[in-house]
């Protein structure tokens, strides 16, 4: 790993050098660096599959981006978001990035969908979201 490589990672993370040298005595951060630039054209999409009730006005077909490591990319997502719906994606995506880091394909991950946590109103909720993850190459 180049030192400017350390120095962008120390600064886009505040780390003062003595963070730094915890950081790289972790073995599984080393080896996390190592795989990040090929992990840099992927973009993980989590899109609207199922709708009913949504006080987000979220509907079938709505997409939300992420990079590879998890952050949402703002410009390409809806302006509005829901936060349960938010909070569903996030075990899809730790789902999705464990599998990247561990060289498997994530688009093989077998339970690849999961639904907002309001139960819906028929049970009492307002609304439900089923939602859909996969991985794909940037252009």
């Amino acid at each position: 790993m180049s030192k400017e490589a350390l120095n962008i990672i120390k600064k886009n993370l505040g780390y003062t050098e003595e963070d730094m040298r915890i950081f790289l005595e972790n073995e599984k951060n080393i080896e996390i660096l190592k795989k990040a630039p090929g992990l840099a054209n992927k973009t993980i999409v989590v899109e609207v599959i199922g709708s009913h009730g949504c006080n987000s006005q979220h509907v079938v077909g709505d997409k939300f981006y992420f990079d590879a490591f998890g952050n949402l990319i703002t410009k390409l997502s809806p302006k509005r978001i829901c936060i349960s719906a938010l909070a569903t994606m996030d075990r899809l995506i730790f789902g999705v990035t464990s599998l990247l880091f561990a060289n498997q394909n994530p688009n093989d991950m077998l339970f690849n969908k999961a639904g907002c946590s309001d139960v819906g109103l028929k049970c009492g909720g307002w609304g439900n979201l089923a939602m859909e993850i996969k991985v794909i190459d940037r252009k």
